[in-house]
């Protein structure tokens, strides 16, 4: 026969568990957790919506032709932006560098 366990008179154990929490602001994609679904059946239906759209954009030669042409257009417009800003840096530099330095009243 097994043996039986004795329970305790008056005190409870209680189980815990400790759970790690994960910082909510980590990660590219932590501030679409509050727009996600929470639900497994909501999850699947989101990902089922997500899957059709990407599956249909894909395979769609002219939308995919826009996306594409809309992504160098993009980046051209950020690589021009960039180098603006560099030829400003630079005229800025030049403009510093060229002004005469005036004496201190202390080097006399």
């Amino acid at each position: 026969m097994a043996k039986k366990h004795k329970k305790s008179k008056g005190k409870k154990q209680h189980n815990t568990v400790t759970a790690t929490l994960t910082p909510q602001n980590s990660g590219i994609f932590s501030s679409l957790a509050g727009v996600l679904p929470k639900k497994g059946r909501d999850q699947f239906l989101a990902g089922l919506i997500l899957g059709a759209g990407a599956a249909y954009v894909l395979s769609n030669e002219e939308i995919r032709a826009r996306i594409i042409k809309l992504g160098i257009n993009l980046y051209t417009g950020i690589a021009g932006g960039l180098e603006e800003i560099k030829e400003q840096f630079a005229d800025i530099q030049a403009e510093l560098g060229a002004q005469p330095i005036a004496p201190t009243p202390t080097d006399s």
